[in-house]
């Protein structure tokens, strides 16, 4: 069948529909993702596609950790150190000063607390076995028994009966001499305390003016203002050396004291006791010479 141009109409409309399939099929190409132009350069250099991309947000924070890492390592850093190496770090060569007179306090107020003691001044065996002695007469054992005792009491009765043969008033002056004696050795030893408990101080305000006088040197050498951690340096030493010897001081103070007062009461108890025993002894011996010179005549 001829159209009107003279041209068969069934192939006429094959041929359009053949076009027109192939324009939408052109369209729908360029629209589909990875057939069209871009999508082939695209694939085709790929490394281009990366260069072009835009920066990554990751990496920021990851630039922004070490930072924020650093800031928090000082800080870290200085919480980690406690108050004790604090203080030793700042304290330097006063610390280990008052640190040598502490120990040299804590020694000798042990030592003087275990000597001075009512059992080792006035032993209760002593007196008994003394008493036995006079009330038997056997007065050159009871002698022996106090040159060979090495308490407050015994050695004040030994000095006592060295002079019991000149009277009863010379062996008493013979007893109080040894025990002045006695205490005066013994409130030697104390004096130790007392020497700490003076000296420490002043250590620790040497400890103080060294210091300070750190903390303006700092001042004096810095073109700008010096920051709050260099000044605390000297400050430091200054407050901890100062705190170290009142630390030092006030209890070997105490001691000191406690033990002097002590001493005192023991050695006044020492006199009465050994004042008790040889008026025991006393008219014993008058009596045992007045029957033997009775007996003589």
């Amino acid at each position: 069948m001829l159209n009107r141009f003279g041209m068969p109409g069934g192939r006429i409309r094959f041929g359009s529909w053949l076009v027109l399939s192939a324009i939408l099929l052109g369209f729908a190409a360029a629209d589909l993702p990875g057939i069209g132009p871009a999508s082939v350069q695209a694939q085709a250099d790929p490394a281009a596609a990366n260069d072009n991309a835009p920066p990554a947000a990751a990496p920021a924070p990851a630039a922004a950790e070490p930072a924020a890492a650093e800031t928090a390592a000082p800080a870290k850093k200085s919480g980690d150190r406690s108050l004790l190496f604090w203080m030793i770090e700042a304290s330097g060569v006063f610390g280990l000063i008052l640190l040598l007179l502490s120990f040299v306090m804590v020694a000798l107020s042990v030592m003087n607390a275990l000597q001075i003691r009512r059992d080792i001044f006035i032993p209760p065996a002593f007196v008994e076995t003394f008493e036995q002695q006079i009330a038997k007469k056997d007065y050159q054992t009871a002698y022996d028994t106090a040159r060979n005792d090495d308490s407050y009491l015994a050695r004040v009765m030994t000095a006592g009966l060295g002079k019991i043969s000149r009277g009863q008033k010379e062996a008493m002056e013979g007893m109080q001499e040894a025990g002045e004696q006695e205490a005066m050795e013994i409130e030697h030893k104390l004096s130790f305390l007392a020497l700490i408990g003076s000296i420490a101080p002043m250590f620790g305000l040497m400890g103080t003016v060294y210091g300070m006088i750190a903390s303006f040197r700092v001042i004096a050498n810095s073109e700008t203002s010096p920051k709050p951690a260099q000044l605390a340096e000297g400050i430091s030493t200054a407050l901890f050396t100062t705190l170290e010897g009142l630390i030092v001081a006030i209890p070997a103070m105490v001691a000191y004291l406690v033990l002097r007062n002590r001493l005192a009461r023991l050695s006044s108890e020492v006199g009465m006791v050994s004042e008790s025993l040889i008026t025991q002894l006393t008219p014993s011996r008058k009596s045992s010479g007045g029957s033997s010179q009775a007996s003589k005549e």
